[in-house]
């Protein structure tokens, strides 16, 4: 090529670059046309619940916005022009677990008092015990175990956003186990408050229970203020504090995977874990250390986890759109049978936990 030819390529370039770009722009639109109406659809039915003074359970926009995709994928299916722009969704994941650590305030965690945070801890081990050994026993794909067992034992769908990641879990892995935990938490809203007034539990009782056992945090503050004011307070403050331990959690299972995937002798271990964890993870727990350090104010941890929603949108309506309804029933109904058979024993459990512990709680 001759030197007056090799300026007419930098044009190309750019031009080939710009097309690129635009390429992505009929996909995203469709990412955010989808997420969209998830969100609208939650928010209408909310809005429809207090109107009619009716307690329908929250089913949030991520279920929503998975919905959607899967009925447009599975049906109609995503053409040639949407699927560059789809693909991007994996981007959006890591960008809103990232602003996802604003989130979480690690301080909650001193806010428990030394007794229940010592039962948060005992919950934390036993739901990704009994979690692991139910989905080994129902031979689940071991990615899938590791979801329901973070899910379950930390904060529901926020937990499984943050390790699908993490691990490199399958879009229909993440679907499933979204799906079994929203599900059992929409339940758990309407019979908590029965059993905790059968039972006649304390406002500190119930709220701990629920924030034990209870895995979404819009389930567990619904149930806690459907018994009292004063429970939904324990109630959030026992949620808050198993949340702030998803960075660590999570952590864990990155390495546990990275590792796990070696498929040689690895000479350099450091190295190769460092190769194969998610660098976003850290980035969660950075913003999540600068909120517990109220390096944020009020007004922009708001607008950091609106942001982190908005991301969430996108990912999720692009989880729908590329799952296909054809390997998920390979799996069948075993997913959704180990969420159900764990919840209840860690809800039977954490209630007898609390119910023997009750004098050691303020009345």
């Amino acid at each position: 090529m001759s030197d007056s030819e090799r300026p007419a390529a930098e044009p190309a370039g750019e031009k080939a670059t710009a097309s690129g770009l635009l390429g992505l722009i009929p996909g995203l639109l469709l990412l955010f046309v989808i997420g969209f109406a998830g969100k609208v659809t939650e928010q209408t039915i909310t809005r429809f619940g207090k109107a009619n003074h009716l307690a329908l359970p929250n089913i949030e926009y991520v279920l929503w916005s998975i919905l959607f995709g899967l009925i447009v994928a599975n049906t109609v299916g995503v053409p040639r022009i949407f699927r560059a722009g789809v693909a991007t969704y994996e981007l959006w994941l890591k960008v809103g677990i990232i602003l996802l650590g604003a989130r979480f305030i690690l301080g909650d965690v001193f806010k428990l008092g030394g007794f229940s945070l010592l039962l948060v801890v005992v919950e934390l081990g036993l739901s990704i015990a009994l979690m692991s050994w139910l989905g080994k026993k129902f031979n689940l794909t071991p990615k899938l175990t590791s979801l329901l067992a973070i899910g379950s034992s930390i904060c529901g769908v926020s937990a499984i956003i943050a390790a699908k990641g993490a691990i490199d879990a399958d879009d229909e892995e993440a679907s499933y186990a979204i799906a079994a935990i929203l599900a059992l938490g929409a339940i758990s809203l309407l019979v908590f408050p029965l059993i905790g007034h059968a039972l006649g539990l304390s406002d500190h009782a119930f709220g701990l229970w629920v924030g034990l056992a209870v895995d979404n945090t819009a389930e567990a503050t619904a149930a806690g203020a459907l018994y009292s004011d004063a429970a939904a307070k324990f109630a959030v403050i026992a949620k808050t504090t198993r949340n702030a331990t998803i960075g660590f959690v999570v952590l864990g299972y990155a390495l546990h995977w990275a590792n796990h995937a070696k498929a040689q002798v690895i000479e350099n271990r450091g190295a190769f874990l460092w190769q194969k964890f998610p660098k976003f993870v850290l980035g969660f727990i950075v913003v999540s250390g600068l909120a517990t350090a109220h390096i944020f104010s009020k007004p922009q941890l708001t607008n950091l986890g609106n942001l982190s929603r908005w991301a969430f949108l996108l990912t999720f309506a692009g989880v729908g759109l590329q799952t296909d309804l054809r390997q998920m029933r390979k799996q069948g109904f075993r997913p959704f049978l180990v969420g159900a058979v764990g919840e209840i024993a860690i809800a039977i459990i954490t209630l007898v936990i609390v119910m023997a512990s009750a004098k050691y709680l303020p009345k």
